[in-house]
């Protein structure tokens, strides 16, 4: 007997196949049988009228320290996920030397916008080499399968102590020991090596990330000692590093490059900027050289106070401030010489930088008094029109109001669908940066699968739903070398999502108090979904996580990632 069967569904495979009506078996966690099923199954669902796909594929996420307390890895697999890649921008909590574990977690609270109490009471540190994280992952399960990437920061902190964000050059011994940690994490099965050389990537207190600081020599040798040459890839915030600077890397040591960056996401201002790197990345592609560009669906959107303004810290004018205290910043910003000198930098962003004077994009989140209400969910630059003065005035006159506690949220890059749609349907994209489990205060894009199935497929038509659902599922599997993930195929995994293709989408965003020491986070729920399985286990049922006393995702540690195999161009 089957343990779940699945009947009447209209299957898309995720390979591009034509969708067609038939049943689904699923036995010990693999699909055995796909056509017209007479057996009843331990678990039969009638599916007559919803799709049946595979399990979204997220390869850009941030669940590195919650899965420590929540296996469930809230809200993803609700919407729909069932593989997720953690570890990304390089900024992981291992390896963990107890002497800069309190150091890793400050900098990851500021640069992936998440709670510092909360990553202080929460996480248990029964680990502290990529090794013990890996076993700890498999010892409590998940309910999505997990791939982990190796982190350069976190490396680079686990050797250099606070100077890693100090020193630009590590020592011959410092790097051979860093060297050391990316040969243990692949031989303990990461994916991959995660990196950062974002301008945009700044920690506690202002500090840059380790790895932006780094020379690209010291990536190199990183890379260089992932193993043998094709093994694993690598996943770079790669700021304002360019494709000619990347390629010969990729080259070098037969590895897939995936730059994210603002550098590549739609820009009305600067329009074809991002496509020129789609297409030099296309070029590498065909040189045989893997490098692909992350592209979100949705707008990028930044959580943010004046009490911690990381989405301005590019800008000349923060520099000598980062690290001040709220009361030294609110000195700082009533002194009209610096708004002066904010201004200014406002008017001449540099390419790279997040903000780009765009107070179009910065709304108004959170207020703190009711007498400020008024402001809650516009623009600043409607405001300032409206009362006739200018938006960086608007923007600290109400942060100074409210004790710097105003909560903003600034949606840069991205923005404007024709131009977006042309970035998603290129052949050297692939759809991610959710940043599932960052950016917890205002902000939860990890609905970005069921988004692209709600927007992009059903009320914009810019991809049929055979093409979108490759787009989410073995596309990226494939170009990461995650096997048999992303596919309704025999014997493939049974990761599966069950939903109604006329009403799949996410819900309005709400605040909940669920992080360790009650902490606020806000996320999304699905609509339309009926099921979500992981290794064939239903882990979401419509309506509620399913209450398993193991998560049953795999972590995953074997990878085929042949770039001739695996070319989108080649596939073609």
């Amino acid at each position: 007997m089957p343990d779940l069967v699945i009947r009447g569904a209209t299957i898309v495979d995720g390979l591009g196949h034509e969708p067609k009506r038939a049943d689904l078996a699923v036995t010990d966690g693999r699909i055995t049988a796909i056509g017209e099923i007479k057996d009843k199954g331990a678990e039969t669902i009638d599916a007559v009228g919803l799709t049946l796909s595979p399990g979204i594929v997220d390869v850009h996420t941030h669940y590195d320290a919650q899965v420590t307390w929540d296996t469930t890895l809230s809200p993803s697999p609700s919407l729909g996920v069932t593989t997720a890649v953690i570890g990304n921008c390089g900024f992981g909590i291992v390896p963990a030397p107890p002497a800069v574990r309190d150091l890793v977690i400050r900098n990851l609270s500021v640069v992936e916008g998440m709670d510092l109490d909360a990553l202080r009471q929460g996480i248990a540190w029964d680990f502290e080499s990529f090794g013990d994280y890996m076993a700890m992952l498999r010892r409590r399960g998940a309910y999505a399968n997990l791939a982990v990437l190796s982190g350069h920061s976190t490396i680079r902190t686990a050797v250099m102590g606070e100077a890693a964000s100090q020193r630009a050059e590590a020592t011959p011994e410092e790097i051979a020991k860093m060297k050391a940690m990316v040969a243990d994490a692949m031989a303990h099965g990461a994916i991959g090596l995660g990196a950062s050389y974002s301008l945009n990537h700044s920690g506690y207190g202002g500090v840059p990330m380790p790895s932006t600081i780094a020379p690209l020599s010291e990536l190199d040798a990183l890379v260089g000692a992932m193993g043998p040459r094709g093994k694993g890839v690598i996943a770079i915030a790669s700021g304002v590093k360019t494709p000619a600077e990347l390629e010969p890397m990729a080259a070098k040591y037969g590895r897939p490059f995936f730059q994210g960056t603002g550098m590549a996401m739609y820009n009305e201002q600067e329009p074809a900027r991002a496509l020129g790197i789609f297409d030099a990345c296309a070029a590498a592609i065909r040189r045989g050289n893997g490098l692909y560009v992350q592209i979100p669906c949705q707008p990028l959107s930044f959580d943010f106070t004046m009490a911690n303004a990381y989405p301005f810290y590019s800008h000349s004018a923060f520099d000598p401030i980062k690290a001040y205290t709220p009361e030294q910043l609110a000195a700082v910003y009533r002194d009209p010489s610096w708004r002066a000198k904010f201004r200014e930098n406002a008017k001449n962003p540099r390419p790279g930088m997040i903000f780009q004077g765009n107070w179009d994009r910065v709304m108004v989140a959170v207020v703190q008094k009711p007498a400020n209400a008024k402001y809650v969910n516009r623009y600043l630059h409607d405001i300032a029109k409206a009362e006739s003065r200018d938006p960086l005035d608007i923007m600290l006159d109400l942060s100074l109001d409210e004790n710097l506690e105003t909560a903003f949220l600034g949606r840069f890059l991205n923005v404007g669908d024709e131009g977006v749609a042309r970035l998603l349907k290129h052949e050297a994209g692939v759809v991610a940066l959710s940043d599932a489990g960052a950016h917890l205060i205002y902000m939860c894009d990890a609905g970005f699968g069921l988004h692209f199935l709600s927007h992009w497929v059903r009320e914009r038509g810019d991809f049929d739903i055979v093409e979108g659902i490759r787009r989410l599922t073995s596309h990226p599997a494939d170009l990461y070398g995650i096997q048999n993930r992303g596919r309704i195929a025999l014997g493939a995994q049974a990761d599966l999502l069950l939903f109604d293709p006329a009403t799949v989408g996410v819900s309005p965003a709400e605040r909940v108090a669920d992080l360790p020491g009650g902490g606020r986070r806000t996320i999304r729920r699905p609509t339309g979904v009926h099921g979500v399985f992981c290794n064939g286990v239903r882990t979401f049922d419509g309506k509620d996580y399913a209450r398993l006393a193991k998560g049953p995702g795999h972590v995953l540690d074997k990878f085929n990632n042949s770039l001739g195999r695996h070319s989108a161009l080649a596939a073609q």
